[in-house]
């Protein structure tokens, strides 16, 4: 199984994931600003790295907070579509919505 992982809760760093064959492969990258625009170019670059496509991912492990509001969004969104589009479970639902209000 084929496992991506996503954790942008924190705004000083990302890490995007891949469990694959039991095996775990984690990068992160430190930020200062524009968080959205790290996380598809990460995402793309690790699975290129093990010869994946999007389809090949059959499920996402995301961390849902606590953390920066903005950037649990922006994590939300990518998996959350990527879910929408591959038919694929996010923390183990069809997908996860985040409370406006907690």
């Amino acid at each position: 199984m084929n496992i991506l992982v996503l954790d942008t809760s924190d705004n000083k760093r990302i890490t995007v994931g891949l469990i694959f064959n039991g095996k775990k492969n984690i990068q992160t990258r430190k930020m200062s600003r524009n968080n959205e625009q790290v996380v598809l170019p990460m995402i793309d670059k690790i699975l290129k790295k093990h010869s994946l496509t999007p389809q090949d991912i059959q499920e996402i492990k995301i961390n849902p907070g606590p953390g920066s509001f903005t950037g649990l969004r922006i994590g939300l969104a990518i998996a959350n579509a990527f879910s929408f589009i591959n038919k694929i479970k996010v923390n183990g639902s069809k997908r996860i919505i985040l409370p406006i209000y907690a």
